[in-house]
């Protein structure tokens, strides 16, 4: 009685200050992926396996939920290198005690079920990585203080490489560049961020992309020569001489016509593509063959029809069939006979088009667009800098995933092994997708608390 006047309770909060259309959207996904899952694996002769185990994800998720939005969010602020050395330390246990599931040493088993660590890896790279922007964004507009949260960034990354697990690293990247520039660091270091990894990842795709059509090098003895650089050695060498050479040649042309353009700029300029063609030697390495090709045949399914783009042509057909209500729940012909590959994790949107067909996809992305939607609400009326960081780093995880898998399953994006938050099959990224909602209504009912 006495404390009646003071802080509502959290039923009280939470009822009051519910966000429902955020709720209802991933309501929505749930109830929709729970379905499709199952419609997936009846021809795997155990749907119920299947279900119930997802259906525990869910529990488990909805549980962390609701843990997460009565703890109040800012108690992650102070802790940012706990967080980031626990993150890391659960990547390296992983390295050292994990189970290896197709050439990936990435997983816990725990009997009944088995746990990624990744999934979770990336919430608490999230929360560490904006507790110290929140703390040092005064600075932030300097270069050199780029140098800890990409320190940050890389440190995490080349755990999960080590796996290799080169598809969970992905969401790391908009992640951090959009949370950079929210915070606001230069335009100018971000996008030269992005040229250097442009570099480093096209590098090894070009080669693979002119690996599967050997007639084009066959015609073009200059292709050859720049793929067999793509490999190192002294091509490689030749070609990035030749480079910096000429930026520096354009410099002093461009000197003599006065048109001045500091000395340093082309310096960066070259550095960036040394740099990048170096690390791409570490992207080769990290990606497998499948992978690279995978990247690539999005662009033409039909160089590999039979191998890395058999899921694109596989995944268009079951989308293109359903039309525009489907050919009914469990009554596709492409899921239920089989010939969709990952239909129940990574191609699980397929699943949904087939037999819902478009009125039903539709609905599925509006509720991804609402999610997305409501956490940007959610960064712009937090109470405090951390909170809008925090909300802004997940609705950034959350639109990636889903604009990269749907992207995917319609041969608009690569494959890249990456699921659909709260559809795909999977526990762990089901219930770190379930936790990272919580933290958002934690940010969210706490907004007028003062």
């Amino acid at each position: 009685m006495q404390r009646q006047g003071e802080e509502k309770t959290l039923l009280h909060r939470f009822a009051e200050n519910l966000d429902w259309l955020l709720m209802l959207s991933f309501a929505f996904l749930l109830a929709t992926g729970i379905m499709a899952i199952y419609s997936a694996t009846l021809h795997y002769g155990n749907p119920g396996k299947f279900f119930a185990t997802q259906l525990a994800a869910v529990a488990i998720g909805i549980a962390g939920l609701v843990f997460f939005t009565s703890l109040n969010y800012q108690i992650f602020r102070p802790p940012t290198y706990i967080i980031y050395g626990f993150s890391s330390a659960i990547l390296m246990s992983v390295l050292l005690f994990g189970s290896t599931v197709r050439g990936t040493k990435g997983w816990f088993n725990l009997g009944y079920f088995s746990f990624q660590p990744v999934e979770i890896a990336k919430l608490l790279f999230i929360l560490a990585l904006a507790g110290y922007l929140d703390k040092h964004w005064r600075d932030i507009r300097r270069w050199t203080k780029l140098v800890a949260p990409l320190a940050l960034l890389l440190g995490q990354v080349g755990l999960i490489l080590m796996q290799p697990d080169f598809s969970s690293t992905l969401v790391y990247f908009p992640v951090t560049l959009i949370l950079l520039y929210v915070i606001g660091a230069e335009s100018l270091y971000l996008l030269a961020l992005v040229f250097f990894g442009a570099i480093a990842v096209g590098i090894p795709l070009l080669a693979t992309f002119f690996k599967l059509q050997p007639a084009l090098l066959t015609a073009h003895p200059v292709l050859k020569y720049l793929v067999a650089a793509t490999h190192g050695g002294l091509p490689a060498v030749l070609i990035l001489a030749g480079i910096v050479a000429a930026l520096f040649i354009l410099w002093w042309f461009l000197r003599q016509m006065r048109i001045h353009v500091p000395f340093v700029t082309f310096a960066v300029v070259a550095g960036i593509i040394v740099a990048g063609s170096a690390s791409s030697a570490v992207v080769q390495k990290s990606l497998k063959d499948y992978q690279r090709k995978r990247l690539i045949v999005f662009l033409n399914p039909d160089i590999d029809p039979l191998g890395s783009g058999y899921n694109i042509i596989q995944s268009k057909i079951a989308i293109g069939s359903g039309r525009f209500l489907g050919k009914g729940l469990f009554s596709g012909t492409q899921s239920q006979l089989g010939f969709l590959p990952e239909q129940h994790t990574d191609f699980v949107f397929s699943v949904i088009g087939e037999e819902t067909g478009f009125f039903f996809t539709e609905l599925a992305i509006m509720a991804y667009f609402i999610l997305v939607w409501r956490a940007m609400v959610v960064a712009r009326e937090a109470r405090d800098r951390f909170g809008s960081l925090v909300a802004t780093g997940i609705a950034a995880m959350f639109a990636f995933y889903a604009v990269i898998n749907i992207g995917m399953v319609m041969g608009l994006m690569p494959a890249t092994g990456l699921p659909l938050p709260l559809l795909s099959y999977g526990g762990s990224n089901m219930t770190s997708s379930l936790w990272a909602i919580g933290i958002l209504l934690s940010v969210h009912i706490r907004r007028f608390t003062h």
